[in-house]
């Protein structure tokens, strides 16, 4: 259950990122995203990895603290780059 209400909430997301579709054009298939603590620096990432738990934790910790208003027009993950990269080279 909790997947499924994972998934509905990063398809909300996607929606909201969609919208800003001009200032965070990413590939069709893919998905950008901002990442970092203080300085945000711009990923464009596979839709395929919103299906897996790891990038799912890290999309929930983002609505916990951005909800679902992204002011850079991409998804804002607020996490270290460095974890970002670790968590996502290993869905890949």
């Amino acid at each position: 259950m909790a997947f499924v209400r994972n998934l509905l909430g990063a398809k909300k997301i996607l929606g909201a990122a969609n919208s800003k579709r001009a200032t965070s054009a990413a590939p069709k298939g893919f998905l950008a995203v901002y990442v970092g603590e203080s300085q945000k620096k711009r990923y464009v990432v596979p839709i395929s990895f919103l299906s897996q738990p790891s990038f799912q934790a890290i999309l929930s910790k983002s609505e916990e603290e951005f909800g679902f208003d992204h002011p850079m027009g991409g998804l804002t993950i607020p996490c270290p780059e460095d974890i970002f990269i670790t968590v996502t080279s290993r869905l890949q």
